[in-house]
């Protein structure tokens, strides 16, 4: 990234693995903005298709727009550090190939952030494209107002990873994207909500469109993957520690609220066999849960006695047990 970031640039970086029609429309979308100037920085995350060709044939349709880099497959997080590191905007826009941006969003996200010289990152309304067809209500909090990430991050991420535009500067300061393919981009938050960094919301305005869809997607394998839910559970660690950074009291709803997450997420990994993962999460759980979950200590209990491939088992046959008597 640029010492001294190009003033009005905006600097786009787009990971991609196999998705050359996607990037097509993705790259599409930002060059349909209708700020200016702008650029396009691809990073190919080891494409085994035609998306590289693809790539190249973007570049030489505008070269004073899109520049093209790629790299052994390693992620999305780390082609966004390599695009970040090659950024040379004044502010930056992380879009997944898969995405796409709606016409007005720079425009409308680097007036906000002019007019408030406090804010870091600006955010604001999402649509959803489930196969094909537009939801009507907001991407996850993208239509809450907050001026800080923590404690509501704790809950879940505020954003798909398209939606904030950024300072070049903030992201100096948040540093670089964790080399995770599992919730890296609940981390990356993480790192800026532990800066304290000040958000805007962009009001009602509509700014980016976040599809989801059938092909293949990392976030949606983690269950059937160990070395994907390995990772998943590396997350929610980073996260706990990051929020105990940034001097969040366990009292708070969000806290209590992640602390059976963490329990949750703890039963999950520990049915699949990941001991040591399941084991440090729960007691990440104990050490924040405050109202004295029966379930969470008796869990824990049974763990010492049982070990944790008997006590997953049994925690299973309880969930399907009261799931069957819900249904009834």
């Amino acid at each position: 990234m640029s010492m001294h970031p190009q003033p009005d640039l905006v600097s786009t970086i787009i990971p991609v693995f196999n998705r050359p029609a996607m990037l097509r429309e993705a790259v599409a979308s930002v060059i349909a903005q209708t700020w200016r100037p702008i650029e396009i920085i691809i990073v190919d995350d080891g494409s085994t298709d035609g998306t590289p060709e693809a790539a190249r044939q973007l570049q030489e349709e505008h070269p004073s727009i899109v520049r093209v880099e790629s790299q052994r497959n390693a992620g999305p997080g780390a082609a966004r550090e390599l695009g970040r590191t090659l950024a040379r905007g004044e502010f930056v826009q992380f879009l997944d190939s898969d995405d796409l941006l709606l016409p007005d969003k720079f425009a409308i996200q680097v007036q906000g952030l002019r007019a408030d010289p406090r804010a870091d990152i600006s955010y604001g309304r999402t649509r959803t494209e489930e196969q094909g067809v537009m939801q009507p209500d907001p991407a996850q909090r993208t239509g809450e107002v907050f001026r800080t990430l923590f404690p509501a991050l704790l809950r879940e991420p505020l954003w798909p990873t398209l939606t904030p535009l950024y300072r070049a500067g903030a992201l100096q300061r948040i540093g670089p994207w964790p080399r995770l393919r599992q919730l890296e981009d609940w981390v990356y938050d993480a790192q800026a909500g532990v800066l304290g960094l000040e958000l805007h919301h962009c009001g009602d305005a509509w700014i980016a469109v976040t599809r989801n869809h059938a092909g293949p997607r990392l976030c949606s394998i983690w269950q059937s993957d160990p070395s994907a839910m390995r990772e998943r559970a590396l997350a929610y660690e980073r996260v706990a520690a990051l929020a105990g950074s940034a001097g969040i009291d366990a009292r708070e709803p969000e806290m209590q609220r992640f602390a059976r997450s963490l329990f949750w997420m703890a039963r999950t990994v520990g049915a699949q066999g990941l001991h040591a993962e399941a084991e440090r999460l729960l007691r990440l759980a104990l050490s924040i849960d405050t109202d004295g979950r029966r379930d969470l200590r008796a869990f824990s209990a049974a763990t010492r006695v049982l070990g944790w491939p008997a006590t997953a088992r049994l925690a299973r046959w309880i969930e399907a047990l009261r799931a069957g008597e819900a249904a009834r």
